[in-house]
């Protein structure tokens, strides 16, 4: 296909998919060989409305960042300066890191759009994991604060919370305040859009979910209402059956991606990217290979051709069964007992997907020991049927117990 035939093919895919929203519209990456690693620098755009321009690559600090100290400066070199962190993350230890690193380069902090998070629901609670997260940063602000893993908006985004953020900015501890979400996304976006004070959203969002209805009514209202929206878990890997093994459908998208000289993973992110509504990515860099294979993908962008889309969208429907696509507020809804599925399988993820089976076992086992003792002996079979996915719901709440317990 000669260049202008491209270039024709992709207005045509761009218009016909004008009518369904630039949600549903995916991207790609020029291969890694096209790159020159020492003048990369990140784009940024508009977070919302709420005045500030993020990058669009944020640095996932889910790892040992005390003992890669290299990489975060490399980071900030190449405009990777949205940096995601909470307490806990990486034992406790990703907050100690960066707070090394600032005071290491304490001109690098103006650079920097820095999160964190609490999984309080209280203003005593986020009061003081706060201060901790202040100190632990070697910072006296941040730029934005999430109320971690939010799955029903209405009720965890209270009056008392709302109050609490703003007295927070009034003394100058965060500038920015919002959620993350994991599970039911699209409610909790929706409420989140009719509320006039949340800023920021970090939510779970890849070509396996964008593309739904209400997906897409959910980000467009949060886009009209000026929040400012991050996406997470946008690799949408399939490892909650398959350990370590891929599907014929994810090998063949994978050979396509390469044949065009990227990774999927770097076709992946541009699935995100496309929609500009999302004005950044989270993902887990803990390498400096990662760093620079994501970084790449975000300095060269091109739009992939509708085979290109048609393919996202069969292994999408072939894997279903192997990504839980967070709707949790269906499954659990048919249990005979208040049974919390969505973060069971967040659980298996960290385990399975990321290689974290310390954070995987500490979150199961903050589940209280009468709820996983019945896991095992629950009758699922009316929330099977409810899920959209068509996952074994039985046999994963059976494999959490035995791997995380």
């Amino acid at each position: 296909m000669s260049t202008n035939e491209s270039g024709i093919e992709r207005r045509r895919f761009l218009k016909m998919l004008g009518a369904a929203g630039i949600g549903s519209m995916v991207g790609s990456v020029t291969g890694p060989s096209t790159v020159d690693a020492a003048a990369m620098s990140v784009t940024t755009r508009p977070f919302g409305q709420t005045g500030v321009q993020v990058p669009i690559l944020s640095l996932g600090t889910m790892f040992d960042t005390g003992a890669n100290q290299l990489l975060l400066r490399q980071a900030v070199k190449w405009g990777v300066t949205y940096w995601d962190t909470a307490q806990y993350y990486n034992r406790w230890g990703s907050e100690h890191g960066i707070g090394k690193y600032l005071a290491k380069y304490p001109q690098d902090r103006k650079k920097i759009f820095l999160v964190s998070k609490s999984g309080n629901r209280d203003a005593a609670g986020l009061t003081a994991e706060l201060e901790d997260s202040l100190n632990n940063l070697r910072t006296d602000y941040l730029d934005l604060f999430f109320v971690h893993a939010v799955d029903d908006a209405e009720s965890d985004l209270t009056r008392e919370i709302k109050d609490w953020s703003e007295k927070m900015k009034s003394k100058g501890k965060i500038r920015l305040f919002g959620f993350s979400t994991h599970s039911n996304m699209a409610e909790c976006l929706s409420h989140a859009a009719t509320l006039g004070w949340i800023d920021g959203i970090m939510t779970t969002y890849n070509y396996k979910v964008m593309t739904t209805d209400k997906m897409k009514r959910a980000v467009d209202a949060c886009h009209r209402a000026g929040i400012g929206l991050t996406a997470m878990k946008t690799q949408a890997e399939s490892s909650w059956i398959s350990i370590g093994r891929e599907s014929a459908e994810s090998k063949s998208l994978t050979k396509r991606f390469i044949d065009k000289g990227m990774t999927k993973e770097q076709a992946k992110l541009l699935a995100v990217w496309t929609d500009e509504r999302i004005a950044a990515i989270c993902s887990q860099m803990n390498t400096m290979t990662i760093l620079k294979a994501n970084t790449q993908a975000a300095v060269n962008q091109s739009g992939l051709t509708a085979s290109d889309r048609r393919s996202f969208e069969a292994e999408a429907r072939a894997t279903a069964a192997h990504y839980c696509a967070g709707c949790t507020a269906t499954c659990q809804s048919v249990l005979s007992q208040d049974i919390p599925v969505g973060k069971i399988m967040r659980c298996l993820m960290y385990s399975r997907s990321y290689g974290d089976h310390f954070r995987a076992r500490v979150e199961f086992r903050d589940i209280p020991a009468s709820i996983r003792s019945q896991l095992g002996a629950l009758d699922y079979t009316a929330a099977e049927h409810q899920c959209p996915q068509n996952m074994p719901i039985a046999r994963l709440m059976a494999e959490a117990v035995a791997e995380l317990s």
